[in-house]
C-alpha cells in the first residue's frame, strides 16, 4: 500500500507535464470533430466502426415542441452533443408500468416527459456543453450489459478507455459504474477505473473516483484484478483505427461491449482525463516518449507494438493480487485416480463446458477400467432415462464399481448420459479435487477437457 501511495503522488505530479506534452498533438479541426458526438459517430460509422444507433436529435425549441415522444423505444440514452465528463447524460431502462409519459432510470427513479423536456432545454441552452454555447440533444440506443460485468457494475454499462498516441495503444482501463456515480462509467462522478494489461487484456490495479486506490468492487468482496476482457485485440484495433479516422494525435477512445453486438465505439476524447494513470499505477509521459517518432503504417502493427511495449509484464503481479494462476487454452494436466495411478496429458481448457471430461481409455489407465466396462454393459442412452427422476436414474447405475454419480451432459456432440468419478487434477502446480465425466474422446484432438467448475483458481489467457 505504501508503494501504491508513493506511485499515486508521482503520477499526480506528472499530470501538468503530460497535458503540455499531448495537447499540441490535437489540431483544432480534429478537436472539433471529437467534440461533436453526432458528427464523429457518423464519420466513424462511415468507415466501418460500430457505433450506437442514433434514434433522434433535437436541435431547437421548435424541434422539442414537435417531437413525437411515442417514437422513443422503452430504453435509450439522452445525451448533449458537446457534453464533457459525462455531464447531462440520462439513461433509461424502460417505461414506467402503466404510464406512457414516464420512464425508469438506472437508479430506479422515474423521469417523465416533462422532466426530459426541461433537461433538453438545458442542453439546448448549452448548460452541459464544453464551451457553454447552445447545443443539440440526441437520443441513441442503450447498450445491453454483458453478463461478465454484471457482478461488478451498478445499474449501468461499463466501458473501456484506451489511450492511443502515434497509432499505438499506450494505456487502458475498464470503467465500472457505481452507486456513487449514479450508474455512469465516469470517474469524476465516482465510478471505478481498473487498469488493464495491454498484452493480455487482464485487469490489474483499481481506483475509485480520481485518487482512491481500491481492491474490491464497491460493496462486494469481488476482486477487481484478474478480469479477462473479451474482444481485447479487436478493441485495440478499433481504437487505433478511430485515431486514424479522426486525425487526433492523442486520443482517448471509449468502447463498450454490448451483449449482442460485441464492441461498440462510444466516444472520441481529445481531452482524456489522466486518472487512467492512477488506475494503472504508472505514468503516461514515459510511454508516450517511447513511441514518439515511430513510423507505424497499419492499425495491426500499432497494436502489436503497444502490446509488446506496454504489456506482458504483469502476469506474476496478477497472480499475486488475485491469488489465481494464469494458464493458456491448452495445458499439461496430471490426473491421479484410484490407488495413486496417474497419467499426464494435454488438456483443452474449455470455459464453455460446465463439467470436466476424460476419455474412457484415460479413465482405464488411472484405475477406472471396471467402471468403464460395467457401465458400457448397461448400454444406457439418453432416450432411456430422459423421463426418469434422479433417484430412478441413480438406481440403474448405483452398482457400477467406483462410480460417484452419473450425469446428463448436453454438448455440441449431442446429449449423453455419462458416468462420473472423482480424481485429482494437477495443473500449473495446483491440485484440484474434481468430479469428471467419462466418454469416448478417441476421435477428438484432446483426451481431456477442463470445464469451468474446476477453473475457479485459474485465469485463462488466450494469448499464452
Amino acid at each position: 500500500m505504501f508503494n501504491a501511495i508513493k506511485n499515486r503522488k508521482k503520477i499526480l505530479g506528472m499530470n501538468a507535464r503530460n497535458f503540455s506534452y499531448v495537447r499540441p498533438n490535437n489540431l483544432k479541426k480534429a478537436i472539433r470533430i471529437a467534440d461533436n458526438k453526432i458528427v464523429s459517430k457518423r464519420i466513424l460509422r462511415k468507415d466501418g466502426i460500430p457505433v450506437p444507433k442514433l434514434i433522434a436529435k433535437i436541435s431547437s425549441y421548435e424541434d422539442l415542441e414537435n417531437f413525437d415522444w411515442n417514437s422513443l423505444p422503452s430504453g435509450f440514452a439522452l445525451k448533449p452533443n458537446s457534453g464533457l465528463g459525462g455531464e447531462g447524460i440520462i439513461v433509461v431502462y424502460g417505461r414506467k408500468k402503466g404510464r406512457e409519459d414516464a420512464w425508469v432510470k438506472a437508479d430506479r427513479s422515474v423521469v417523465t416527459t416533462k422532466d426530459l423536456k426541461s433537461h433538453i432545454r438545458n442542453v439546448l441552452d448549452g448548460n452541459f456543453s464544453s464551451s457553454g454555447v447552445p447545443d443539440i440533444a440526441f437520443f441513441e440506443e442503450r447498450m445491453q450489459l454483458l453478463k461478465l460485468f454484471k457482478p461488478y457494475s451498478y445499474r449501468g454499462i461499463p466501458d473501456i478507455r484506451i489511450i492511443v498516441y502515434n497509432k499505438v495503444p499506450v494505456m487502458a482501463m475498464l470503467r465500472l459504474p457505481t452507486k456513487a456515480s449514479g450508474g455512469k462509467a465516469n470517474l469524476q462522478q465516482g465510478a471505478v477505473g481498473v487498469g488493464i494489461d495491454l498484452a493480455t487484456g487482464i485487469t490489474t490495479s483499481a481506483v475509485q473516483g480520481k485518487t482512491k486506490i481500491i481492491e474490491y468492487a464497491p460493496g462486494t468482496r469481488l476482486l477487481l484484478s484478474g478480469i479477462k476482457i473479451p474482444y481485447w485485440k479487436s478493441m485495440l484495433e478499433l481504437a487505433v483505427r478511430a485515431q486514424e479516422i479522426s486525425g487526433l494525435g492523442f486520443l482517448g477512445a471509449d468502447i463498450a461491449i454490448d451483449k449482442e453486438y460485441g464492441p461498440v465505439f462510444l466516444e472520441l476524447n481529445a481531452r482524456a482525463g489522466l486518472s487512467i494513470q492512477i488506475a494503472n499505477l504508472d505514468g503516461l509521459k514515459e510511454r508516450l516518449e517511447r513511441i514518439s517518432g515511430l513510423k507505424i503504417k497499419t492499425a495491426q502493427r500499432g497494436v502489436r507494438v503497444g502490446m509488446n511495449l506496454f504489456g506482458g509484464e504483469v502476469e506474476e503481479e496478477v497472480e499475486e493480487i488475485s491469488g489465481k494462476r494464469v494458464i493458456g487454452p491448452v495445458e499439461k494436466v496430471k490426473l491421479i485416480g484410484r490407488k495413486g495411478k496417474e497419467v499426464e496429458v494435454e488438456a483443452k481448457i474449455d470455459t464453455g463446458a460446465g463439467w470436466s471430461s476424460i476419455d474412457s481409455e484415460i479413465a482405464k489407465e488411472i484405475g477406472f477400467e471396471k467402471t468403464v466396462e460395467e457401465y458400457d454393459k448397461l448400454n444406457i442412452s439418453y432416450q432411456d432415462i430422459k423421463d426418469l427422476s434422479k433417484k430412478e436414474r441413480w438406481n440403474i447405475v448405483k452398482n457400477v464399481p467406483y462410480i460417484d454419480s452419473a450425469l446428463i451432459v448436453h454438448s455440441s456432440h449431442g446429449t449423453t448420459y455419462r458416468p462420473m468419478v472423482k480424481v485429482n487434477l494437477f495443473m500449473d502446480k495446483r491440485n484440484v479435487s474434481a468430479k469428471v465425466t467419462i466418454i469416448d474422446r478417441a476421435q477428438l484432438k484432446y483426451p481431456v477437457i477442463i470445464g469451468k467448475r474446476n477453473l475457479g483458481r485459474f485465469l485463462i489467457d488466450v494469448n499464452k
